[in-house]
Order: structure tokens, then sequence, then C-alpha cells
């Protein structure tokens, strides 16, 4: 487990998580990167997408996920990588990615 940045969330603790908290955390990550971008500081941003990749991977791991969930998480994170590091052929945008997550956030907290 050395090689975790949530180490505490990887130990299992992540399975205790709905999958809406889960999603919201990610989207915390995957938002820092977002700002951490738009300030030009690259490193940052990556330390951020970092952190983001390894919750997703944590959640495409919680083997209480079904197909559906597991097909959300998956094309969610392909999203953030495209707009992040990659050459956004989706077509994605900060507004977007941003409101796609603060649904979940705000369903976790209902």
């Amino acid at each position: 487990m050395a090689n975790f940045q949530h180490k505490n969330l990887a130990g299992g603790r992540w399975q205790t998580f709905t999958f809406a908290q889960q999603m919201g955390n990610i989207g915390s990550e995957v938002e820092r990167a977002i700002n951490w971008k738009q300030k030009g500081n690259a490193e940052q941003m990556q330390k951020a997408l970092d952190r983001g990749l390894e919750l997703f991977d944590l959640t495409l791991s919680d083997r209480r996920l079904k197909y559906p969930q597991l097909k959300e998480v998956a094309r969610a994170r392909e999203l953030v990588c495209d707009f992040l590091i990659g050459d956004n052929e989706y077509k994605s945008d900060d507004k977007f990615l941003n409101k796609y997550f603060l649904d979940f956030t705000v369903l976790a907290r209902s």
C-alpha cells in the first residue's frame, strides 16, 4: 500500500462510501486539477490528476458496483484524462466537468 497517496482510503475505507460520495470526492481532485491547469501550473495539475486517477481506480475496483456504474466511472475517467492531458477529442470543458461531479456531491449530501 506504500504507493497509494490515499492510504487510508485504499486500505478499505473507500468501499464504505456510497457511489455518489466516491464520485463527489473524485470530483474534488478533478476540480483541483482543472484549477491548476487554468493557472498554468502543470506540476500541481498533474499531482491533483494523479490523486483523482487513484480514486477513479479505487472506485473501479469496488466490487459493490455493477456494469452501469462501472461504465459511468470508466467513461468519466476517460473524459477527464482527455480534457486535462489529452487532445480534448470529446470537446469537454471545465464547466461541464465541474457540474458533472458537483451533481454527485449534491446527491451524496442529500
